[in-house]
């Protein structure tokens, strides 16, 4: 039913009087792939403008696969290269670490000299009073466990013992994808791109699949979709996946070695392997992040077990 429920929601908003233009971002991960499939079976009167944003560190496998789905769908989808590569927003902003949530708010004090310090909030805030948010998530004051330090269990503590020694921003996301897609957007009625709320992040505060912004409306066809459903969605319509899945046994797409992904050593591995042009690039790019990484889950695995 939910697939069904998706399905006839997607055909009634695509097919509305209200959207004359509608832009369809495509990643080539596991859900856009649902997504291209649920607008090239609901565009009756063909509005959808296919685009995949090059944040400069994309894979290969990726790229191949948008030819296959050219092919495959009988579509033009448009490459749009970043206004801001993601090598160069790290050097100039930062590197990502742990999470997007966590990198804003520790960019947020770094900007502001923050000593990392065990202090009282009261305390804290009349030193620095332009981080109210990100004194919250330093102080664990956030009724949302997420938006807390005490989400990554010992980062606190960790940071206290070992100052972070480089610049940390959650940027790169901001000036590869979002403001490529900012502009690409004018003109557009509708921006239809692949999220679930069962990804969970900062995903699982979205309230609903649809959203108005100005001048645009935001639509996500899969929104509500489980794992079980993406995946009884793609039997049943025999999807064609990414060799990023289905070869290098990757289980996300994106940016090659994100730091934000939880199996980045695996993820490492898979790039020396199959894509080794990559892997010199991103341990230069990410090498601070990686490093700190590493020694933050030793030192939470030494908390763990009272050593």
């Amino acid at each position: 039913m939910t697939i069904a429920d998706a399905f006839v929601k997607a055909y009634s908003v695509i097919n509305s009087p209200k959207y004359e233009k509608i832009l369809v971002s495509i990643s080539g991960g596991a859900d856009s792939d649902v997504v291209l499939d649920i607008c090239s079976r609901c565009d009756r009167d063909q509005k959808c403008t296919y685009v995949w944003i090059d944040t400069g560190l994309e894979y290969q496998a990726t790229k191949n696969h948008l030819d296959d789905l050219e092919k495959i769908y009988g579509i033009k989808i448009l490459r749009v290269r970043a206004k801001m590569p993601v090598p160069v927003s790290c050097k100039k902003y930062g590197q990502p670490f742990i999470s997007k949530t966590a990198s804003e708010y520790i960019y947020r004090l770094q900007l502001n000299n923050f000593e990392w310090e065990d202090k009282p909030y009261d305390e804290l805030i009349k030193r620095y009073p332009n981080c109210k948010s990100a004194l919250m998530w330093w102080c664990n004051l956030n009724k949302a466990a997420r938006l807390n330090i005490s989400y990554n269990k010992w980062l606190k503590e960790f940071m206290i013992l070992n100052p972070i020694p480089f610049k940390v921003s959650n940027m790169c996301c901001q000036k590869a994808k979002k403001d490529a897609v900012h502009d690409l957007l004018k003109g557009y009625d509708l921006n239809i791109y692949g999220v679930r709320k069962a990804e969970g992040g900062a995903r699982s505060s979205i309230p609903s699949c649809f959203s108005v912004k100005d001048g645009y409306s935001e639509y996500r066809p899969v929104f509500w979709y489980s794992n079980l459903d993406k995946k009884e969605y793609c039997d049943a319509c025999d999807i064609c996946h990414s060799d990023c899945y289905t070869e290098y046994g990757l289980k996300r797409t994106g940016c090659c070695g994100c730091p934000f992904g939880r199996d980045f050593e695996y993820e490492l591995k898979v790039v020396r392997k199959y894509e080794p042009k990559f892997y010199k690039a991103i341990n230069n790019i990410f090498k601070d992040s990686y490093d700190y990484t590493r020694k933050y889950r030793e030192f939470a695995n030494k908390m763990n077990y009272g050593i």
